[in-house]
């Protein structure tokens, strides 16, 4: 089985990089599913149902999200709905949506994803450590092909993750951050890891953004508001090779396309 996982897609320029690239690497790696955490499609902040419906018409699978997942309200009732977006599986019980969903492939191939966030230097939620342990109990007969997309902060946290899984996911990708890491790798017991996919937008920018504002607001620390940029846009990622009867990772490959 061979998925695309696609960083964190900024606004209207994320949403046409995943348009216009997406089905020449789906190619390129003879790609089977493609999952995008979308949690900053709509506008860079939140995802709503008509930015979440075009990605699908982009070949997108699953989308997968984070902390801004509150970010526009109409996004609640679609969540409620059955459509393949799910949100972190750890905040508080009774929150509109799912944490994790489970595809096919067209060869009939499962593959479960999950969705978590972290907690430093974020919201306070429920345990992640604690949530993954509980939701691994609970597909074990769903799936050998287990993704996490853990949503997080702190690289230490995104690395004790990775250790704390290793062997029991095919593969963890890191999200928020917007800035890819080059520590891909599969680790002692067969999962693939990478700290953070990186975003798939406007490169010209800060994290996505336009520079003026969050330079103005690092100078002044007076609340600036946030545009997503233009620019230079870039879809970001990578490229997982798991062998679906054992769910293990055989390879992970980082993605940089320039449009």
């Amino acid at each position: 089985m061979k998925v695309l996982f696609i960083g964190d897609i900024i606004g209207r320029a994320g949403r046409r990089a995943v348009k216009e690239l997406t089905p020449g690497l789906v190619i390129e790696h003879a790609i089977d599913l493609v999952i995008a955490n979308g949690e900053n499609a709509a506008g860079g902040f939140g995802i709503n149902p008509k930015c979440a419906k075009e990605l699908y018409d982009c070949g997108v699978d699953l989308i997968t999200t984070g902390n801004h997942i509150w970010d526009k309200k109409e996004i609640i009732p679609f969540l409620e709905e059955d459509h393949p977006i799910i949100r972190p599986g750890n905040y508080p019980p009774g929150s509109p949506g799912n944490s994790r969903y489970l595809l096919e492939t067209a060869g009939g191939e499962r593959l479960t994803v999950i969705n978590a966030s972290g907690r430093v230097f974020m919201d306070s939620l429920d345990c992640p450590f604690r949530f993954l342990d509980s939701e691994l109990e609970k597909v074990k007969k769903e799936s050998p092909v287990i993704l996490v997309d853990f949503h997080a902060e702190a690289t230490s946290e995104k690395n004790a993750m990775g250790k704390y899984l290793d062997g029991r996911v095919s593969a963890i990708v890191g999200t928020h951050t917007h800035v890819q890491t080059a520590d891909e790798k599969v680790m002692a017991g067969g999962t693939g890891y990478i700290t953070d996919v990186g975003m798939t937008g406007a490169t010209d920018s800060v994290i996505g953004m336009k520079a003026d504002s969050p330079i103005s607001k690092f100078l002044t620390g007076l609340p600036r508001s946030f545009e997503p940029a233009k620019g230079d846009i870039e879809l970001q990622g990578v490229a997982l090779h798991i062998d679906s009867e054992i769910g293990k990772c055989i390879s992970i490959e980082r993605v940089k396309k320039k449009l």
